[in-house]
């Protein structure tokens, strides 16, 4: 009986026996696989056994491995671009304006931060999907694959925002097509016209090129025409943003060929009202207020000089603070115009003031010639505050008449005779009635400030209406 048992026992042990080697022996690497996401912190239950609910598969263990495997990235020479030797890879572009940061037009120049999408197709990159989804990748693999090399032409400085990461993402889709995009900070050259500031208008533009690649190799283009360029709300404080408008062309340079070259247009309208209030204004009030120099007396000399020389110090200094801001051109702008026009009417109402006192002092004299002062009269108490002699305070009726002498006599009958009727063969001469009014403007000096007052205005709101009309 025992003997049949242990035959038995020996039986079925010979039969088990291939399942055994078929389990252990030919699926060794399963085993070692399921144990390699065992979780670390899993403790065996019942006596050594592991629960398999703890298990924990990582599936992003061999993500990047898969990733590179699957995108073939160690079979290709991404050094060359897709389609090397045949016809040029077209590159398309799209942009989107995040910000004007600043406008300098001190060094002609503006900074704008942007997204700069790229799309290509690379046909080393395609991959087989069920799903057809893409895949999105970041800085770490743009390194590894060919990009085209696009850069800004007149760029000053330019940057990729690396906060917390680098600011790029590159997403691959099943077929090979390729998103690129960055968001970049580039401050580009303006050749700016200041002719007409601050009432001009700016026309600046940003180009974007290929360096290594010609229009042989590389074909740049805008994605989706006029819709490609995007820009959000964007508020500056001195300028109005009237149009933002792509446009292509060709660059040639007589070493390397032909280019594709891609220009994002915006034109800027200045705001004039910041200037209107910083240097306008002032610049009337001070033009008006040397006007005041015409209803104060002639005889006040402190009063009227320092008035002018301030209005004058007032210009000078309005006119060097704009110049300080502007850069140093070799052209008239059109608010220099308007400051050394303003500053002319201040001059010459200073000038005006000279020619008064001028004059006033020569008529004066004169009276006092004709008077005959003695030697005993103290002239001092004749004179006015401002230096000058005025008959009304001169008390002539204390003074001798002058003794007629034949020298006297001479003239009186020389005058009576000229003053006859001429002689027959005698010319006349006709007085210039500009010199007479000139010689009656002079002997009444004080008549000057009543012109002075009518047409200082006059000409000053006629060149306002002049330049207004040319600039605004």
């Amino acid at each position: 009986m025992r003997a049949s048992l242990l035959a038995f026992r020996l039986v079925c042990l010979a039969g088990l026996w291939p399942v055994t080697q078929l389990n252990g022996g030919h699926f060794p690497n399963k085993r070692r696989h399921k144990e390699q996401y065992v979780g670390e912190n899993t403790k065996p239950k019942h006596g050594g056994r592991v629960d398999l609910k703890m298990k924990k598969l990582d599936s992003t263990k061999s993500m990047l491995i898969k990733s590179e495997q699957l995108l073939r990235i160690e079979d290709h020479d991404f050094a060359m671009r897709p389609g090397f030797g045949g016809s040029a890879i077209p590159v398309g572009i799209d942009v989107q304006v995040e910000s004007i940061d600043s406008i300098s037009e001190v060094n002609m120049d503006f900074t704008m931060t942007l997204y700069l999408r790229h799309y290509w197709q690379d046909d080393r990159l395609a991959f087989p999907s069920s799903s057809n989804k893409s895949r999105t990748f970041d800085a770490r693999l743009v390194k590894k694959i060919w990009v085209p090399d696009v850069f800004f032409v007149h760029s000053k400085r330019s940057f990729i925002h690396d906060t917390t990461m680098e600011n790029i993402m590159l997403r691959v889709f099943p077929d090979g097509n390729i998103l690129y995009s960055v968001r970049i900070t580039v401050t580009a050259l303006c050749s700016m016209d200041f002719s007409s500031f601050p009432l001009d208008t700016q026309n600046c533009s940003l180009e974007l090129e290929s360096y290594a690649y010609n229009e042989n190799d590389l074909m740049l283009y805008w994605k989706n025409g006029n819709d490609s360029l995007r820009t959000d709300e964007i508020v500056l404080s001195q300028f109005f943003i009237e149009d933002f408008q792509p446009s292509f062309g060709l660059a040639f340079y007589s070493s390397t060929g032909w280019y594709n070259r891609l220009y994002i247009n915006f034109i800027l309208r200045r705001h004039i009202f910041f200037f209107m209030l910083q240097t306008y204004f002032p610049t009337m009030l001070m033009v008006m207020l040397s006007w005041v120099s015409f209803w104060i007396d002639r005889r006040a000399v402190p009063a009227r000089v320092s008035l002018g020389i301030t209005t004058v110090l007032t210009m000078s200094t309005i006119i060097t603070g704009v110049s300080a801001s502007m850069p140093q051109v070799s052209y008239v702008k059109a608010v220099d115009i308007y400051l050394w026009a303003s500053f002319l009417f201040v001059f010459l109402s200073v000038i005006e003031y000279a020619a008064v006192n001028y004059f006033t002092t020569v008529e004066e004299m004169k009276k006092l010639k004709r008077a005959k002062i003695p030697e005993s009269y103290d002239a001092t108490q004749a004179m006015a505050f401002d230096g000058c002699f005025h008959d009304n305070e001169i008390d002539l009726t204390s003074f001798p008449e002058v003794a007629s002498t034949p020298n006297t006599e001479r003239n009186t009958q020389a005058r009576n005779s000229t003053a006859s009727a001429p002689t027959e063969g005698t010319r006349l001469r006709r007085k210039h009635p500009v010199k007479q009014n000139l010689s009656f403007i002079m002997s009444n000096s004080y008549m000057i400030d009543s012109y002075s007052r009518v047409i200082f205005p006059m000409a000053y709101l006629l060149f306002n209406i002049i330049y207004w009309s040319m600039y605004a």
